[in-house]
């Protein structure tokens, strides 16, 4: 199992560095897939996979993902508008077989699975981009290798109930060790003059801020689980079960790191 994980977390990361670095297209269309994947595992916790409200969902992630790429992310509004309304009108048509929370589940999953991981690609298109987008790598995996290695190494106190391997102290390592990769990343970033302050200041608290929000993003995904008494999301990915197992930190962390770094950038 330990082998199995570990082959698979170094295929990930390979293919991670070629996305992230090449982006455009490739990096656009993968996450789309990734999205259309999250929302069925999503559907499927929730016993809708099969209902015509999933098509709705998987509709709207792709022409999400077609405005985004296309630079037309001012229609997204009149997408969420028009995704709510088809849902509604659905609900009527078939009324008394769905209860409104059919509804509800259905934009949650398109928003929570489709929107937020689309972020990964909003930062890449940044100026610097190509640099800024790991530090949604670092504030997600790279947090929670570091809060894994400390809480194996010294974690006693249990941090939530919802996971109990999580350890207060291993918490607080995953935030530490994030702040110092930022760091040290942030030596090699050549636009020293792009934010208000060094990106030596403004790395590591995108990275810290990350991190916290990284481990809430592990534990809403996981209430998710427990709610529907699932064990993983899919196993789509050897050793990792998912994509919202392998992804739910970095769904919460890519929107974060967007709007804390295009704050940073109109400040500076």
């Amino acid at each position: 199992m330990f082998i199995t994980r570990l082959l698979s977390g170094i295929v990930l990361v390979a293919a991670a560095i070629v996305l992230l670095y090449f982006g455009n297209i490739w990096l656009a269309a993968v996450l789309g897939i990734l999205s259309l994947i999250g929302n069925y595992e999503l559907l499927r916790v929730f016993k809708l996979e099969k209902e015509p409200f999933a098509l709705v969902a998987y509709l709207s992630t792709i022409a999400h993902y077609v405005l985004m790429y296309l630079g037309l992310m001012r229609w997204f509004p009149a997408l969420i508008v028009l995704e709510t309304i088809v849902l509604l009108v659905i609900y009527v048509a078939r009324y008394p077989k769905y209860k409104i929370d059919a509804v509800a589940k259905v934009c949650f999953t398109t928003y929570y699975v489709g929107f937020l991981l689309s972020y990964i690609y909003q930062v890449r298109v940044l100026e610097a981009g190509r640099w800024l987008v790991w530090l949604i790598i670092i504030g997600a995996w790279g947090s929670d290798t570091c809060a894994y290695v400390v809480g194996k190494l010294i974690g006693k106190r249990h941090f939530s109930e919802l996971s109990p391997k999580k350890t207060i102290e291993g918490c607080a390592g995953g935030v530490i060790g994030a702040a110092l990769i930022a760091l040290i990343f942030s030596f090699f970033f050549p636009f020293e003059n792009m934010f208000l302050f060094s990106p030596k200041i403004v790395f590591p608290a995108v990275a810290l801020v990350s991190a916290l929000i990284s481990q809430c993003g592990d534990l809403a995904a996981s209430a998710i689980k427990r709610n529907y008494d699932v064990k993983d999301y899919g196993n789509i990915i050897p050793g990792h079960g998912g994509v919202l197992d392998r992804f739910d930190s970095v769904i919460f962390v890519a929107p974060f790191v967007y709007y804390l770094l295009v704050l940073c950038s109109y400040i500076g």
